[in-house]
């Protein structure tokens, strides 16, 4: 078998694998994805961005409960 065959069966393949995935138990939640547009994308990353610093705020103040704990 030649590298054009193997590639011709490696295409088939590959085809086979993305026509099923509109098809699967995913495939109803990907039909119903839309793009987000820019006010709720800025929502969500605002969102996202007060979650990590809550996250890292609550992490710095552990740390320095541990840091002044340790200096008495």
């Amino acid at each position: 078998m030649g590298i054009v065959e193997k590639s011709w069966e490696l295409q088939r393949k590959l085809n086979k694998k993305v026509a099923n995935i509109g098809t699967g138990k995913y495939g109803r939640v990907l039909k119903m994805a839309t793009k987000p547009d820019s006010e709720e994308y800025y929502r969500s990353a605002l969102i996202t961005g007060l979650g990590i610093l809550l996250i890292g705020c609550i992490g710095f103040l552990i740390w320095l409960t541990f840091k002044l704990t340790k200096l008495n």
